[in-house]
């Protein structure tokens, strides 16, 4: 007979990882179970390491700043080096709209906790030196946003769930549940069927089909998105740097300088791409090229090393679907949009805080914002 797991978590990537970490640091028996073959290899390893706690939705103001207690503190507290850089996040404005957009923003970012402000133009020049300064109206300024290497942090965590108990089994890809009334009695896979009191989901692209293995919905639907890196040169910016004008083919795009000394880079096509094709094209690097260069020209003459795909498990809202779906003990954490890196660490402590009942002021808030069963509006300003 199977042995029994109090929770067992479904993903191993950039939040289920640390959903196993915190829930067996809590004393449950713990079973993470991944198709893949190690820790992080799904969307986590396209991930480009950007985290930061600058969002319109409060929730999820909440949730980063969490992970970013975490991540910038986890050196120090557990050894492992995961290339955490304080660099800082920079929205620049090149015109009005979006000036007054990111302003209008600041105070509800503010209240959730985050330390942002608005920067002039001279301040932006500072932050970003070589930055175009023609039409340049200044943008917001979060000093304690960052980055880190997705590898490198998801692993550490898969160390400390190992030490805390979880059992982590790889080549094991979820392709079932038993539910039995209201409850999902066990996980199915091709080798086994592993009994549990708790399920929590993190199954990131595949997320609809895995919730309807325990007969819930979930609108989540994945799309493509690149990315790239260049060769490493001495360091002559820090922030993250993201621009969201709109232009054809294209929407927001964002880089920065790894501690490597390397940029990395990243644009949203518009109009999105639907799917999980993860084979990078010959199209990216001609839509984000001179949209980088025009806005930072010492970039220009930088060597890309290579590029890659990833995709964004998208919701209606921009928003991640965290709590309770279906079953009465199936907890959904889908739903990322691109950010399961950075919202990964809060998102795992905020579950296991959940099904412990060990919840902290201001987690019913959370939840509440981010229920799969919420009525969806307007999409998410800095998704």
């Amino acid at each position: 007979m199977s042995k029994a797991y109090d929770a067992i978590v479904i993903g191993a990537g950039s939040v289920g990882t640390p959903a196993a970490m915190y829930l067996a640091s809590n004393g449950l028996s713990v079973l993470c179970l991944d198709g893949n073959a190690s820790a992080g290899q799904g969307s986590n390893k396209c991930a480009i390491g950007g985290i930061r706690a600058t969002h319109s939705e409060p929730a999820k103001v909440r949730l980063c700043l969490d992970s970013i207690s975490v991540f910038s503190t986890w050196e120090e507290s557990e050894g492992d080096d995961i290339g955490w850089l304080r660099g800082g996040y920079t929205y620049v404005a090149y015109d009005q709209g979006i000036a007054d957009l990111l302003k209008r923003m600041l105070p509800v970012q503010r209240a959730a906790g985050l330390d942002i402000d608005w920067a002039g133009p001279e301040t932006i020049a500072t932050i970003v030196p070589g930055i175009r300064r023609e039409g340049l109206m200044g943008g917001t300024w979060s000093p304690g946003d960052g980055s880190a290497s997705p590898m490198e942090s998801v692993y550490a965590f898969c160390r400390k769930a190992r030490r805390a108990g979880a059992e982590f089994r790889f080549g094991e890809a979820v392709t079932g549940m038993e539910v039995r009334g209201n409850r999902v009695e066990a996980v199915i896979t091709g080798s086994g069927r592993y009994p549990c009191g708790w399920v929590v989901n993190c199954s990131g692209s595949r997320a609809r089909e895995v919730a309807g293995m325990a007969g819930a919905e979930v609108r989540v639907d994945p799309d493509c998105h690149e990315a790239g890196v260049t060769e490493a040169v001495e360091r002559f910016f820090t922030p993250m740097v993201v621009d969201i004008r709109k232009i054809t083919g294209s929407a927001n795009y964002y880089f920065y300088q790894h501690t490597t000394g390397q940029v990395v880079f990243c644009i949203t096509p518009d109009p999105p791409i639907p799917g999980i094709c993860t084979r990078e094209t010959s199209e990216f690097l001609p839509l984000v090229a001179p949209r980088m260069v025009g806005l930072l020209p010492r970039l220009a003459n930088l060597k890309v090393r290579r590029t890659w795909r990833g995709t964004y498990p998208q919701t209606p809202d921009g928003s991640p679907l965290i709590g309770r779906v279906g079953p009465e003990n199936h907890v959904a954490a889908l739903g990322m949009c691109g950010q399961g890196f950075m919202l990964g660490p809060g998102t795992g402590a905020l579950v296991s805080r959940l099904i412990t009942e060990t919840m902290r002021p201001g987690d019913a808030e959370v939840l509440s914002a981010l229920d799969p069963a919420r009525r969806f509006g307007g999409e998410e300003a800095l998704k």
